[in-house]
């Protein structure tokens, strides 16, 4: 006879009766699954008799936009007479814009030729001829597009903004990297920081430096320095234990092991943190148009305002070329770390540098003798009036009224129509108290109770302040393009692990799509689907794509070959191999390929408010247009909040987490 053990007993026929508390114990996401349907027979029929309604019940909301009106108008009324703003915010503002202007005056004294020879030549120096040419042809179709100034001044930007974040970022992963404490504290910020829109960083600065170059600047230190700390306090932590035991027993002390054992091991993630940062600043940089960067975020900015896809391409193109150059220059500098140094033994170390600035101060010096400080007028090809011709022509012939397959613009209305106006109304015809169930259960299964408190108490913010609705459009939108993400995400990438050529020849593509930023990606879908929700969630599809291909590839290739080898000679096919052994052992992989695809798809739903998908983006573009604080304030604190439930909710957590050396 079973006992009720909690173990599996054996019976008099020689079969075995396993026990339901057995099960439960091996089962954890079973018993969190029971748990929660007993909790639901019980809460369902209360909360439904007290709250009947979809919306979120007005007696539950916090009318925040009064005082947040009275603070930002106190800080707009006092911005020029008090102390703090006087004495400190108006120094740091100061700093912001000096830093910006000296940046700015020394490339226009540089000159174009000047600038390129820098480019090129520091591309030699890390990487070669092929990206020191490559270099310079993108540096000179800058110029060649008529966008030499804008590119100057975005340059500017991001160079301030990327020795701030870069210091700031090393100093907090220093201290992460060397305390376990501070390390245990700074966790959940990055992992915060990590998740949020670029969107969510404007508001508070602009309620603090208002528009401008201060605020464009800060916000994208805000934004691209928790990469570099992340990736310090990775590689000071990683440091080889072997290495450190052998410094501390020849009696250094720990500045001596920091400055001779952490830091030089640590130098691949230092430079891999000086790349993401990079990227991240550009990004930002470029968003930050929208609060008075200028360059050529503004560039892009003002022809999306007037639907002008010419325009917007000729300042897109520069800003995806300026990525490539500073995405392919600081990875191949950190690829070289620990390598066999190559070239003559003259250009080595110091002296190669030298040479470098030598004749890059040449070059800038006889451009400058020639009247070469200016990209001359008549060298620019202008491609907004040919962009706009086949714009239109498109438009003609291909927008609407194709035979069979439909235009574009017929393809956008059936997209909200059919998937994105019945998912918006069922989220919001659904009772709120089943929505916050729903995500206690999915946070819950895949983590542990403190995740789905996290989750749970977002999505009560989002009531709390009085968007429920506009919130769940955004969702509505996010899911939408998350599920069109993943279907075609999943199976490219399964296609390109099973095939060495098809993974070759997506690999170039993925990379230059994974260094464009989020801005650049609007351009195409408005040309082709015009404004509204169905192009946002189009861009959204290409921003997020490549990041799911990727690791979903790298998923299944890393598959333990002697489990595959295992299943091959028991005679299994190449779709139970992949059903069977690859995806199920990949399913981490597969998971993070998940929680990364709704984290960029978010972003680029939000950034979408520009070109017509409303809801919270919107409501963020409104009160950053109108000065309207308490209404991008409070759209911005909805989209802090629903990102953070999206992660949680996306993100496998273990209760036991393995202490890092």
């Amino acid at each position: 006879m079973a006992t009720a053990t909690g173990t599996a007993t054996g019976t008099a026929g020689g079969s075995t009766r396993v026990s339901p508390l057995w099960v439960l114990r091996r089962r954890p996401a079973a018993a969190k699954l029971l748990v929660l349907a007993l909790a639901a027979v019980v809460a369902v029929p209360l909360l439904h008799a007290k709250w009947s309604s979809g919306s979120w019940p007005g007696a539950l909301t916090v009318d925040v936009s009064g005082p947040l009106g009275e603070v930002s108008g106190w800080i707009v009324d006092n911005r020029g007479s008090h102390g703090l703003f006087l004495y400190f915010f108006g120094y740091v503002s100061g700093a912001v814009v000096l830093a910006v202007r000296g940046v700015y005056l020394l490339l226009l004294a540089l000159g174009w030729a000047g600038v390129t020879a820098l480019a090129a030549l520091v591309a030699w120096r890390v990487a070669g001829v092929r990206l020191a040419l490559t270099s310079a042809v993108a540096i000179l179709l800058c110029g060649v597009l008529g966008m030499w100034l804008p590119t100057m001044q975005t340059l500017a930007l991001m160079v301030v903004a990327v020795l701030v974040s870069v210091v700031l970022g090393a100093l907090l992963g220093l201290a992460a990297g060397l305390s376990e404490r501070t390390y245990r504290l700074l966790r959940p910020v990055l992992d915060t920081m990590q998740v949020l829109p670029a969107f969510a960083y404007l508001l508070p600065v602009v309620l603090v430096f208002g528009i401008g170059v201060p605020g464009a600047v800060l916000a994208t230190v805000i934004y691209a320095a928790p990469p570099m700390a992340r990736l310090t306090a990775l590689g000071l932590r990683g440091a080889d234990k072997g290495v450190m035991e052998a410094a501390a027993s020849l009696g250094a002390t720990g500045t001596q092991r920091l400055l001779t054992a952490r830091l030089p091991l640590a130098r691949k993630e230092l430079l891999l943190g000086l790349n993401q940062t990079i990227m991240m600043a550009l990004s930002m940089a470029v968003i930050a148009s929208v609060i008075g960067a200028g360059g050529l975020g503004d560039q892009v900015y003002q022809a999306l305002s007037s639907v002008d896809v010419g325009a917007a391409l000729a300042a897109g193109i520069p800003i995806v070329l300026l990525a490539i150059v500073l995405d392919r220059t600081t990875e191949a500098a950190g690829k070289r770390i620990g390598a066999e140094p190559a070239g003559s033994h003259a250009l080595r170390g110091w002296r190669g540098w030298g040479l470098v600035a030598l004749t890059a101060a040449a070059v800038a010096v006889a451009g400058r003798l020639s009247g070469g400080r200016i990209w001359p007028d008549g060298w620019t090809v202008p491609i907004a009036g040919p962009v706009n011709t086949a714009k239109d022509w498109m438009v003609d012939h291909l927008y609407t009224g194709v035979p069979v397959i439909g235009g574009t613009a017929d393809w956008a209305a059936h997209f909200t129509n059919w998937i994105l106006n019945p998912l918006r109304d069922g989220l919001q015809s659904l009772p709120w108290w089943s929505v916050l169930l729903v995500v206690a259960a999915l946070a819950w299964v895949i983590g542990t109770w403190r995740t789905a408190l996290t989750a749970v108490l977002a999505m009560a913010v989002i009531g709390v302040l009085g968007v429920w609705e506009p919130s769940m459009d955004t969702l509505s939108q996010v899911l939408a393009a998350v599920v069109v993400t993943l279907v075609l995400g999943f199976a490219v990438g399964i296609a390109a692990a099973r095939s060495e050529r098809l993974e070759r020849l997506l690999r170039p593509v993925l990379d230059v799509f994974q260094t464009m930023p989020q801005f650049v990606y609007l351009i195409p879908v408005v040309a082709l689907f015009g404004v509204g929700r169905a192009p946002a969630a189009a861009a959204a599809v290409v921003y997020a794509l490549p990041a799911v291909v990727r690791i979903t590839t790298q998923g299944i290739r890393g598959v333990d070959p002697g489990a595959l080898e295992s299943a091959r000679s028991m005679g299994a096919t190449g779709g139970q191999q992949l059903r069977q052994v690859q995806l199920p052992l990949a399913r981490p992989a597969l998971l993070l390929a998940v929680n990364q695809g709704v984290v960029l798809t978010l972003a680029v739903v939000i950034i979408g408010g520009l070109v017509g998908s409303g809801a919270l983006g919107y409501d963020v573009v409104f009160g950053l247009a109108q000065g309207d604080l308490a209404t991008g304030l409070i759209a911005g604190a909805a989209i802090v909040c629903l990102g953070l439930m999206l992660d949680r909710v996306t993100q496998p957590t273990t209760r036991s987490r393995r202490k890092e050396s």
